[in-house]
């Protein structure tokens, strides 16, 4: 596979998201929704989303499936760190969905072009064609 050259700055987004998950697990509370299941669905998305980050961030595409026992391996963590949190308990549930999240997110990325082309795709590379675009529309100077 090709080398994908990433700057060091991939690896804070993960890190990022690592943090604010780290930060809300050791809270003794968290508001959800009353809806069935909804811890699973957060889980899954969340930790799909810190192993596309993580995923991103590998030179080589190969690399990537590091990405699902890396980020099983934090959700095993996880919930560790949430046993010693009052008010919190351990599922092994949450860590099977943090694991599922992981493999479904990377297997997305793998395989969808489309995925991983919107995903790679940079914010402000729309804000720049605009932009051109407002260059060359004459102003009421030039007329």
């Amino acid at each position: 596979m090709p080398t994908v050259r990433r700057p060091a700055g991939h690896w804070l987004w993960a890190v990022a998201v690592v943090a604010t998950v780290f930060a809300a697990s050791g809270r003794g509370q968290v508001a959800a929704p009353g809806i069935a299941h909804f811890d699973k669905i957060a889980h899954t998305m969340v930790f799909g989303l810190i192993a596309t980050l993580v995923g991103r961030s590998f030179r080589r595409r190969r690399w990537v499936w590091f990405a699902i026992l890396l980020t099983s391996a934090y959700g095993a963590a996880d919930e560790l760190h949430q046993s010693f949190t009052p008010g919190r308990s351990v599922e092994v549930g949450d860590w099977l969905a943090d694991t599922l999240g992981a493999s479904l997110a990377v297997s997305l990325y793998q395989l969808w072009t489309w995925y991983r082309r919107l995903l790679e795709t940079p914010v402000f590379k729309w804000q720049r064609r605009v932009e051109k675009s407002f260059d060359a529309v004459p102003t009421e100077a030039a007329l």
